[in-house]
This record gives structure tokens, C-alpha cells and sequence, in this order.
């Protein structure tokens, strides 16, 4: 499940980027946040450094979908740093529970 902060959109845990050539399990940190001006969802986050991820981005691979336990979304590993971590990111659908209201109690 994911471990964003009371009140914060996100996910941190396991997920799986699909390929034509497979499926390779991966550690996700996602969040997003709303943006009014737009009137769009954005979402962005980093796949954790692996080997398999890192024989992905050196075969060319980039248009994936990723998965996680609460959404199937496509997206595009991009900008990769020093720690080999590539990013994602999309608008629109997301590939964790995203808050929808704030309760009474928080300001």
C-alpha cells in the first residue's frame, strides 16, 4: 500500500514495468499533485536502480507500462540519474490512489 504522509498523493513499494519482451518487477517512489491551472493530474516518480532496469534503458527501451497493486498506467522511463534511477511520469490516470477530499480535521 502506499506510505505517502497523511493528506499527500503518492506511492512508495513494488510495481512492475511490462515490455513487449517481459514483465520485471521493480521498488517505485511516485507522488503528483493537482494542478488548477491546467485543470490536470500530473503524477512523477523514480524507478529504483537494478540491473534489469538498467539492461531495459541500454536495450533502448523506453515506452513501458507500469504497474502497481492499484493501477495499470503507460508511461516513459526518462531523464535517469547519477544513481541510475530513471523517471516517469504521466497526466491524467495514476498508477496509485490519489486523495480525493480533505476531512475535516486538517487545515
Amino acid at each position: 500500500m502506499s506510505d505517502a504522509p497523511a493528506g499527500e498523493d503518492g506511492y512508495r513499494g513494488p510495481g512492475e514495468l511490462i515490455t513487449q519482451d517481459g514483465v520485471i518487477a521493480v521498488e517505485l517512489t511516485l507522488g503528483g499533485h493537482f494542478d488548477p491551472i491546467s485543470g490536470h493530474y500530473s503524477w512523477y516518480g523514480r524507478v529504483a536502480a537494478s540491473p534489469e532496469v538498467a539492461a531495459l534503458l541500454a536495450g533502448g527501451v523506453r515506452e513501458v507500462v507500469l504497474r502497481t497493486p492499484h493501477a495499470s498506467v503507460r508511461t516513459r522511463l526518462s531523464d535517469v540519474d547519477p544513481w541510475g534511477r530513471p523517471r516517469v511520469e504521466g497526466n491524467g490516470p495514476t498508477p496509485f490512489a490519489v486523495l480525493d477530499r480533505v476531512s475535516a480535521d486538517e487545515s
